[in-house]
């Protein structure tokens, strides 16, 4: 006869808890991302520009106007 390798059900589920500090690392690092993914679309062009050339603004073109960033 086979048996069955998973445990009998009880009926109720019980959601897993992870610590706030293995969380912590990755809600900061994906925090920096988002902030510079916003420069990079909402600010990088004209005086406060970190790439000379306009290569950033037009990979970013369409974006800015989805966003609401005015650009010309």
């Amino acid at each position: 006869m086979a048996q069955s390798i998973a445990p009998p059900s009880t009926g109720t589920a019980v959601p897993a808890t992870l610590p706030v500090k293995a969380i912590l690392p990755w809600a900061f690092f994906f925090g920096l991302l988002m902030l510079v993914l916003l420069y990079f679309v909402g600010a990088e062009q004209g005086a406060t520009s970190l790439i000379s050339g306009t290569d950033v603004h037009e990979w970013v073109h369409d974006g800015r106007h989805l966003l609401g960033f005015p650009c010309h």
